[in-house]
């Protein structure tokens, strides 16, 4: 029997059973659709994540802070008025302890630091577009990190934080309420800022809009560079207080080509800053938290996937096992007629592979299906004020490999039935009643 001869046999032996080879497929059904849509969800997610790290991180930056304590000893530690304060609110990557300008000074000294600017919290209270006695007001927060990456513009231009002239980056969502017809508009448009000074009167900056962000999971709040946020920081400052930060952006130097800064760099100047009791991250770092996390869910998922296979393989086990014992006659007299155990051991794994085939395929069909339908609806609504977020990315690549990984899956399960036909005694077989 050739090979041609033999695909097409195991094809329609595989369907000589209907009722039993779809309720095989249709379990592997379950396990290719729940693992086509894992892998499209963290795509989808993975592209989305890697996209806004090429949009705001720049690449030279560290968040610096204090690094975690591990102090292990009973009670309280002795006050050192000189030492480091404790910060009423939770330090985004400590312990609750601020930075003082000693460590600042301690910053600036590592070897790859270029310069330090520490971040100061700022509350603004409103916004408005002047030129009216009694405009509009809307609550605005300021994204305090604003300064260590890039915006993710609609329209204009990142900050400069060297300039003397305050800037801000708008987002995209206060267009209207402003009274800007599009992004373009608002760039170069002046905005006040009213906040509270530290005697509780109330102030108002004015400042310059540069640019217009789009919504991001990863940023929220307008950008500020740093001349607008030392006024204010400076207004709400309160006498007599010793200066503390909670964070402090440590830009590089890099020694890769035109200056690029390398992960090389930024190990250096990470080991100088442990040596100094405090911990730098980048933007990269920041976002491998929220990607293993993602990593983890996605896990999660997959692993019912699995279990959903394990299960219709045990289902391709019992139709291929009982396939056999129905045909015994039907091999011992292809044996007889001088078919080989390989040949046969061929025609029952090609059955297991078909079955395998068709599950997966129609599975993942039936998820690209209404996975792009579930993709466009959460654009549309939930997810439309994130562009560039495709919920589940279907990848040909990732879609081919599911199916291979269950054809495989379902070989292997074919094996056991397989070798029990090759087998078989053909004189034996043709006495099988």
């Amino acid at each position: 029997m050739r090979t041609t001869d033999i695909v097409r046999s195991a094809t329609r032996n595989a369907f000589r059973s209907k009722l039993r080879t779809t309720l095989t497929v249709l379990s592997l059904f379950v396990g290719a659709f729940t693992l086509t849509l894992t892998t499209a969800l963290g795509a989808g997610v993975s592209d989305y994540v890697t996209k806004q790290v090429s949009s705001l991180s720049t690449g030279d930056v560290l968040l610096v802070s204090p690094a975690a304590s591990t102090d292990t000893t009973e009670g309280p530690n002795e006050y050192d008025p000189n030492g480091r304060q404790q910060s009423s609110q939770a330090n985004p990557l400590g312990a609750g302890t601020l930075l003082n300008d000693d460590d600042l000074a301690a910053i600036a000294a590592i070897d790859g630091v270029d310069r330090v600017d520490p971040i100061r919290q700022v509350s603004v209270d409103w916004i408005a577009a002047p030129g009216s006695d009694d405009p509009a007001k809307f609550e605005l927060s300021v994204n305090p990190t604003s300064s260590i990456g890039r915006s993710d513009l609609a329209a204009g231009e990142q900050l400069d934080q060297q300039a003397d002239e305050a800037q801000l980056i708008l987002p995209e969502d206060y267009l209207d309420a402003l009274g800007f017809a599009s992004a373009d508009e608002a760039i170069g448009q002046s905005v006040e800022l009213g906040y509270t000074a530290a005697d509780r009167t109330e102030q108002v900056a004015e400042a310059t809009i540069v640019g217009v962000a789009r919504a991001s999971l990863l940023a929220s709040g307008a950008g500020a560079n740093q001349q607008l946020t030392a006024e204010i920081a400076d207004a709400q400052a309160v006498p007599g207080q010793p200066d503390a930060y909670a964070i402090a952006v440590a830009y590089l130097t890099g020694s890769g080509a035109d200056g690029a800064v390398t992960d090389a760099d930024v190990t250096v100047v990470k080991a100088g800053l442990a040596d100094a009791d405090l911990a730098g991250q980048t933007v990269e770092d920041q976002l491998g938290v929220i990607q293993t996390v993602i990593n983890g869910i996605i896990g999660v998922l997959t692993a019912f996937s699995i279990v959903a296979l394990v299960a219709a393989s045990f289902g391709i086990v019992n139709t291929l096992l009982m396939s056999v014992q129905e045909r015994t006659r039907e091999i011992g007299l292809m044996k007889a007629m001088g078919m080989s155990n390989g040949r046969v051991f061929g025609l029952f794994s090609l059955e297991a592979v078909v079955i395998g085939f068709l599950g997966a395929g129609l599975g993942a069909l039936a998820a690209i299906g209404l996975g792009s339908a579930i993709s466009s609806v959460a654009a549309a609504g939930p997810l439309a004020d994130l562009p560039g977020l495709t919920l589940l990315l279907f990848d040909p690549v990732s879609v081919a490999v599911v199916i291979l990984v269950i054809m495989l899956v379902a070989f292997l399960s074919g094996v056991l039935p397989a070798r029990r036909a090759a087998r078989q005694d053909p004189i034996e077989s043709l006495r099988y009643e």
